[in-house]
Formats: C-alpha cells, sequence, structure tokens
C-alpha cells in the first residue's frame, strides 16, 4: 500500500463534523495522538530503563497507526496527496544531506 491508497482507504473511516472543511478536528487529534506516542516512549524511559518489549513495539505501532490516520485526514483537508507529502519531504531531506545542511535549524537551509 502507498501513502495516497492509505489516505484514500483512512479517508473513508472519517467520522468527523464538516469532514472535507475542517481543519480543527484532524489537527487536533494529531497533537492527542502524538502526545500519546510521547507518554509511552517517556514511561520506557522511567519504567524500563529504555528497553522496548515486543508488547511496548506492538502498542506504539498501534499509537503510530493513529498518528498516520490523523496525518492522512489533515492532508486530505488541505487537499494535498500524502504522497507528494512524503515525496516532498525526501527530496528536501536529500538536498539538506547534499549541500552539508542537514543538521542545524531552520525552515530555509
Amino acid at each position: 500500500m502507498d501513502f495516497t491508497q492509505y489516505q484514500q482507504k483512512a479517508q473513508t473511516t472519517a467520522l468527523y463534523p464538516n469532514v472535507g472543511n475542517n481543519l480543527y478536528y484532524p489537527v487536533l487529534g494529531l497533537g492527542g495522538e502524538t502526545g500519546e506516542v510521547l507518554n509511552k516512549v517517556k514511561k520506557v524511559m522511567r519504567d524500563n530503563d529504555g528497553k522496548v518489549t515486543d508488547e511496548l513495539r506492538e502498542i506504539l505501532k498501534s499509537e503510530l497507526g493513529d498518528v498516520l490516520w490523523y496525518v492522512a485526514a489533515l492532508a486530505s483537508e488541505l487537499k494535498l496527496d500524502l504522497d507528494e507529502v512524503a515525496r516532498a519531504n525526501i527530496e528536501k531531506l536529500f538536498s539538506r544531506k547534499e549541500r552539508g545542511v542537514i543538521k542545524g535549524s531552520g525552515d530555509e537551509r
């Protein structure tokens, strides 16, 4: 499955208010799900000495899936194709790597 296929399938499960004209729901959901991933990793550090067990890996896989769903929903709301978003990101990163500016900060490097 590619990102476009995922995005199309994910869109069929979007049941929030005003689908197609609602940036707020997916962006708030993305923040919430990202927080859940962060919290799980925090607990790996606190409770497991930073060791990721098979059980925790499956839990994080599920949470990352939720993050991906909200990224796809937000892209759909913005009328962006997730394949194109991914491709543009990789091109940007490889350009930074080739120019030796992958380290550092700032969007325009």
